[in-house]
């Protein structure tokens, strides 16, 4: 697929990366000349330099034959003209762009539209034609949400409209399963299936067998039926108990956005350093308490009783004082600690120290991008351990002469190396995905990846063809 990514910066680069190696034809274009000179030494991709909207510029990228067009610059206005332009002047198929203003997000319905409804409209309305809006604060947000929701998780994924859950969970001494095979998980939970998906041991990833034994530590990813989450996680760690006292630094979009939802809930306090936006959020937000301070202020963490606190969310626009509040929020008695870290670089080393999440936008972006890349009727893409394993939402379409799933038992499906089927949602069923369970016209397939380079080949087994028997 030829697909053109504007934006080199940690988004662009990074999305670039996790397509060059499968068969795709990355143009990547930037205004910055330097950055693109590593990116092109690092990667095998075509570089243009210039401004990404620009006609001229489009054209060099080869917009006039590409497949997809990726916006993600830092301008929500460059991403919504060059989405236009490549319609308008080439014909691009499918169009991508990251929007982050709440002023663009809030009337997306009158401001955007897709291309197909376009073209086939007997009225055809005005708007920016793009296909797909992808808005990284609205993900993350709803992402930390599903993490308070869920004490202990490292991270929480839904597929099939939030049927099935696929959650990380860190190993703990005390834990029924610790020491245990997974064998014995049936035994533990004669009532709940479940499956782990995979386990990573050290960083490294172990293909789980029923005669693995989970041991203190190890990242534990397993896939449940939404409803029996909690359930399973007691077998790896002693549960948390609900968060009740929350509290958040940082009155941005995302702070903002995630007050709104857990105020319905929990008791929320946020702290804001500006004060005008201080008082714009104690005016929107009725039920949660608005400071105006600073997040690293000892004395005022002191004052709104810290060690009071179940989690302490940093979600400012600067790492290194979400990072500092964080520190000191759990020196100071909140029992759990959440950062969000823009520098990729700084994710090993805070996940070190005595923070106990990291939260990337750039993976959450990368997630969503990845969702409408992939090939084959693929409906959910989530990527894992920044970036080294995916997990994948298939639909299985056609029958048993033209699928090369359909009708077929899993344990007889040649999957790639590295790849495991976990669960299979059918209509409102969930279920586990058992060697003997057979793949049905419709079924929500639920893979896992810990190779990223067999994708294509995943996508491939997804994709009906009349000639297949």
């Amino acid at each position: 697929m030829k697909i053109i990514i504007l934006g080199a910066g940690q988004v662009g680069g990074t999305l670039a990366e996790n397509l060059v190696g499968e068969n795709n034809d990355i143009t990547l274009v930037d205004s910055d000349r330097d950055r693109l000179r590593i990116l092109q030494d690092k990667f095998d991709l075509r570089v243009v330099v210039g401004h990404g909207a620009h006609p001229s510029v489009l054209r060099d990228a080869g917009a006039e034959d590409a497949d997809m067009l990726i916006a993600v610059t830092n301008s929500d206005e460059c991403n919504m003209a060059a989405c236009q332009i490549a319609y308008t002047l080439f014909g691009t198929p499918t169009k991508i762009a990251r929007i982050r203003s709440e002023a663009y997000l809030d009337i997306q319905d009158k401001l955007f539209i897709n291309s197909e409804i376009k073209n086939s409209d007997a009225k055809p309305r005005g708007g920016f034609v793009i296909d797909e809006l992808i808005a990284p604060e609205q993900l993350v947000t709803n992402y930390i949400q599903r993490l308070v929701e869920y004490p202990g998780a490292l991270q929480v994924l839904q597929f099939a409209e939030g049927k099935l859950s696929l959650v990380a969970v860190k190993a703990y001494y005390g834990g029924p399963l610790v020491g245990n095979a997974l064998a014995t998980l049936r035994e533990h939970m004669p009532n709940i299936d479940t499956r782990v998906a995979a386990i990573f041991r050290q960083g490294r990833p172990i293909m789980p067998r029923g005669t693995t034994v989970i041991e203190a530590d190890d990242e534990v990813f397993f896939l449940a039926d939404t409803r029996h989450i909690r359930a399973v996680m007691s077998e790896m760690q002693k549960l948390d108990g609900t968060y009740r006292n929350i509290m958040i630094a940082g009155g941005g979009n995302i702070g903002f956005g995630l007050a709104k939802k857990l105020q319905r809930n929990h008791s929320v306090k946020l702290i804001e350093h500006r004060q005008e936006r201080a008082e714009a959020l104690s005016e929107k937000l009725e039920k949660t308490t608005v400071f105006c301070g600073d997040a690293s202020d000892q004395e005022l963490l002191m004052e709104e009783h810290i060690d009071q606190i179940d989690v302490f969310i940093a979600v400012t626009n600067d790492d290194e004082a979400n990072i500092m509040s964080a520190l000191l929020a759990k020196r100071m008695g909140a029992k759990k600690v959440m950062v969000l870290i823009q520098r990729e670089a700084y994710v090993d080393i805070v996940q070190e120290a005595n923070i106990d999440i990291a939260i990337s936008p750039q993976q959450a972006t990368i997630s969503a991008l990845l969702t409408h890349i992939r090939q084959g009727d693929i409906c959910n893409v989530y990527s894992l351990r920044r970036g080294a394993a995916e997990a994948i939402e298939a639909i299985a379409h056609g029958d048993s002469s033209t699928s090369k799933v359909i009708g077929k038992q899993i344990g007889e499906i040649k999957l790639p190396p590295g790849t495991t089927i976990g669960a299979v949602v059918r209509n409102d069923e969930v279920l586990m995905g058992h060697d003997r369970t057979v793949i049905e016209q419709g079924d929500h397939v639920i893979l896992f990846l810990v190779n990223k380079k067999f994708i294509s080949d995943v996508e491939k087994l997804f994709q009906p063809s009349a000639f297949f028997f």
